[in-house]
């Protein structure tokens, strides 16, 4: 069966590893071999079930999200299952046809703030062994004058064999070299093993297991954090030039450059959704910002409500007076509703009119910083038309979406149409620093339209090789192709506008000076450079695709999907396709590289109720509420409904075995239908708690809060998150679903309902679907708890009803004789907002006959 996924500057690897009781994690090692800032890593990790039954062991990594996915395999008792790379909807067929013949297990992915995690796990047998190993390319950004490599260090046990091994060739020569972990001790400090000289770095740390611990005698890991390497390289002229067998790169970092005088712009959103803390932190950081600007910038502030408010008519010189003016109006910043459109084109406005009127230094960089949380006031695609027009290209726009009800999407489209970027400012503790590390990276222009000219006539596939601006501590980086394979030489020419006067200088390499810099071979995968344009190539691609539509779209995505496919990345076009031994229950799963501010696509364990040992009843509910029973043995269904009035708590499942309940709350429309009679209800809130776990988790159409003892995490269904913690995994696939497990328990699906938020009558609501129900206990009860066991049913006397399309039937179950109509029910799972109609048999009166009791005896007084 397939298992499927698809991909995801610094090195950022993160490694996670869950722990299932009875699974020993006894070897962990990441391996990085860096060349030229090109990185090969490969997580390898080895577990072995010690336990006397089938056990399932998790694979866990978190990667950066510019990283491409190039292999993986999975090898069981000696016997190697390799993945392959294929179109994403080729790939998703193969999936959804295996997976149509046996039980799912998860395989998923979620994006944190610089990561996304993979997920895999498998069943295996009492003492067998399991091996993973993942391999993924990147190429490393420089920022602040050094490359750094991030490692997520969480294994969650001791680890016998756990190592991390570095090792960097750089051509140019590595100046310096620094490794260190927020979780590193005076103990482990010497664990680190670190070396380089002239063109080779080494990082190692391999700590015995008496150094991982807490204490002498604990169990407890003290691997937990973070562990970073950074470095930087000789720079004896601005750039460098390397060619290998047919293909070159370019890096280009000049240093000791006098620096541009700035033009700078802050367009900030003062919407009432920003009010509290957002504009507390707004303000927080624009404060430290101030501090930081220098007495040749200049600078203003744009603020956009339900108005728009500009502090000052032009740009303002940063003298000590106009900061200290700056400051009091940076205090007494408040909220009101948002304008986003004229916010916006005033900014571009005055900084035009700075321009024209040779106010500001004709050597100087200017910069357009925008910050939001909310959606445009008018159509997303005018607001981009114009502010592309009014730029014209000039000078760079940086959108800073804050939190997530933002539309990143929007917000993104219109920086890279206009020679910036996007950024999320994620909702903490430390968004100020958030807002201030962003403005810290582009702080300091050195260097404004900068052009690397390349012979046309003897490369092909060249990279971009124009840019606005060079800001110090970064590097640009061009790759490409020769026309002609064999040629082995190549002449550059560049030209920028500094502060004082125009850099213009050229460079040639041929094929042989690269290589005599390269006879140490012992750190080098030969076509590092061919893969280098490849990875760049794609990345940029991608970039431009986001904003294209229309033909040029469908051209960009044809190339970066024949790209992906030769090189073997896993892109936002491709998938990657594992296939398992049918010997482990026919497991499949699926996972898709997705980008900041799309919807993430998952396929979950959603088509299946039933185990290959013994047909198991599926439970849905859902609607209004609309409860389905799935009988396998008689491939059809059952069905009622509950009514019963808004806030009234019902209990669905009640396990005294596992200690898993779960309740849900009914919420009616926003106001009363005149008949009284046909109030419609919806699960508007699901608690589900695990008693044993100290476990609770509430659901609503707004958030989802996790309450372990006293700690307590919040996400929204804006988030996409996998979370793994003992006895938990919490999956969120934005917007639409999300997926909980409980321990070794059944699974559960609660699907969100969303409607037009200015419905007169409905409101958001949710849908319960449960997976794996015959992990729970023959005890179980509750509404939908009751079916979880076996259930049988005759069929008798169909003849017409009051509706010719519906016709009634009697019902012989549990030795009652109960009058049933055919009908269909929306089962949700794979279609959040149509439905799909699912034919059953409807027991009218709540259930009478049907549910144990009478269905009032299944109220709660709350949701725990």
């Amino acid at each position: 069966m397939p298992l499927l996924w698809g991909s995801a500057t610094q090195l950022i690897i993160t490694v996670t590893k869950a722990v299932v009781n009875g699974i020993e994690i006894y070897s962990m090692k990441i391996d990085s071999k860096v060349t030229s800032r090109f990185a090969r890593n490969v997580i390898t990790s080895r577990a072995v079930n010690r336990g006397n039954v089938h056990k399932e062991v998790f694979f866990d990594v978190e990667l950066p999200k510019t990283a491409f996915i190039t292999n993986f395999s999975m090898t069981i008792d000696g016997v190697t299952y390799p993945g392959y790379i294929k179109e994403k909807e080729a790939a998703k067929q193969e999936y959804e046809k295996a997976v149509s013949k046996g039980q799912t297990a998860g395989l998923v992915k979620a994006s944190g703030r610089k990561t996304e995690k993979f997920t895999v796990s498998v069943n295996i047998a009492a003492a067998s062994k399991v091996t993973f190993e993942l391999t993924y390319e990147e190429l490393l950004k420089r920022q602040f004058g050094k490359y750094e490599m991030f490692i997520k260090v969480k294994p969650k046990q001791l680890v016998k064999d756990f190592e991390i091994d570095i090792s960097i060739f750089e051509p140019q020569g590595i100046t310096e070299l620094e490794a260190e972990g927020t979780f590193i001790t005076n103990d482990l400090q010497n664990v680190i093993k670190k070396t380089f000289s002239d063109k080779k770095g080494h990082i190692s740390f391999k700590p015995t297991l008496d150094q991982q611990r807490t204490c002498a005698n604990c169990s407890q890991s003290l691997l937990d954090g973070d562990f970073t390497v950074k470095y930087d390289v000789k720079r004896t002229t601005p750039d460098n030039l390397q060619i290998v067998n047919g293909y070159f790169v370019h890096f280009f970092a000049p240093t000791n450059l006098p620096q541009l005088p700035k033009n700078i712009i802050f367009v900030i959103d003062i919407s009432g959704s920003m009010s509290g803390r957002e504009i507390e932190q707004t303000r927080e950081a624009l404060l430290k910002i101030l501090d930081d600007i220098r007495d040749d910038d200049f600078f203003n502030f744009i603020l956009f409500g339900s108005d728009v408010h500009t502090w000052k008519e032009k740009l303002i010189k940063a003298t000590p007076e106009n900061l200290d003016e700056a400051r009091k109006f940076v205090r007494g910043i408040d909220t009101e509703v948002t304008n986003l459109y004229g916010g916006m084109m005033k900014g571009i406005e005055i900084l035009n009119a700075a321009h024209e009127e040779k106010f500001v230094p004709k050597r100087s960089a200017s910069i357009i910083i925008m910050l939001t949380d909310g959606q445009p006031n008018v159509g997303k695609f005018d607001i981009r038309t114009h502010v592309k027009k009014a730029i014209e290209g000039k000078y760079p726009l940086y959108n800073l979406g804050f939190g997530y009800g933002v539309d990143y999407g929007f917000l993104e489209k219109m920086a890279l149409e206009n020679k910036g970027l996007a950024r999320r400012i994620y909702p903490d503790s430390d968004s100020a620093l958030q807002l201030q590390g962003f403005y810290d990276e582009v702080s300091n222009p050195m260097l404004m339209d900068v052009e690397l000219h390349y012979p046309e006539n003897e490369i092909s596939g060249l990279t971009k090789n124009s840019f606005k601006h060079f800001y110090d501590g970064s590097e640009i980086v061009v790759a490409g192709r020769f026309a002609d394979i064999n040629q082995n030489s190549l002449t550059v020419d560049v030209k920028g506008e500094g502060a004082n006067d125009v850099l213009s200088f050229t460079t040639q390499q041929d094929a042989e000076q690269t290589a005599k810099a390269f006879q140490e071979q012992e750190y080098i995968f030969g076509d590092y450079i061919e893969r280098l344009w490849a990875y760049l190539t794609i990345e940029q691609l991608l970039e431009k695709r986001t904003a294209a539509t229309g033909e040029e779209k469908e051209n960009l995505t044809a190339e970066v999907l024949d790209l992906s496919l030769k090189y073997k990345f896993v892109t936002p076009l491709t998938s990657m396709v594992v296939t398992k031994p049918e010997d482990y229950d026919n497991q499949a799963g699926i996972a898709d590289k997705t980008t900041e501010g799309i919807d993430i696509f998952t396929v979950l364990a959603l088509n299946l109720c039933i185990t290959k040992q013994t047909p198991v009843i599926c439970f849905t509910v859902d609607g209004d509420p609309h409860f389905i029973i799935s009988v396998p043995q008689k491939e059809d269904a059952i069905c009622f409904n509950i009514n019963e009035k808004p806030g009234d708590v019902l209990s669905l499942i009640n396990d005294p075995v596992t200690g898993i309940t779960v309740n849900g709350e009914l919420i009616g429309d926003k106001r009363a239908n005149s008949d009284a009679n046909s109030q419609n209800t919806y699960f508007g809130k699901l608690g589900i708690a695990n008693k044993y776990l100290n476990l609770k988790v509430t659901v609503t159409s707004e958030k989802i809060t996790i309450q372990n003892g006293n700690e307590k995490t919040a996400f929204t269904w804006l988030d996409s998150v996998t979370l793994q913690q003992e006895g938990l995994t919490l999956i969120i696939n934005k917007e639409k679903n999300l997926v909980l497990s409980m321990g070794d328990g059944a699974s559960f699906v609660i699907v969100l309902h969303q409607v037009w938020k200015k419905h007169p009558l409905h409101q958001d609501f949710l849908g319960l679907y449960t997976l794996k129900s015959h992990k729970l206990s023959e005890q179980t009860h509750g509404l939908l708890g009751q079916f979880f066991h076996p259930i049988d049913f005759t069929i008798l006397e169909i003849h017409p009803g009051s509706d010719p399309k519906k016709p009634d039937a009697t019902m012989i179950i549990k030795n009652k004789e109960l009058t049933v109509t055919r009908g269909w029910q929306k089962d949700y799972r794979k279609d959040p907002k149509h439905g799909i109609d699912i034919p059953c048999w409807f027991v009218h009166n709540n259930g009478a006959g049907l549910v144990d009791g009478v269905h009032t005896d299944y109220l709660v007084s709350s949701l725990f």
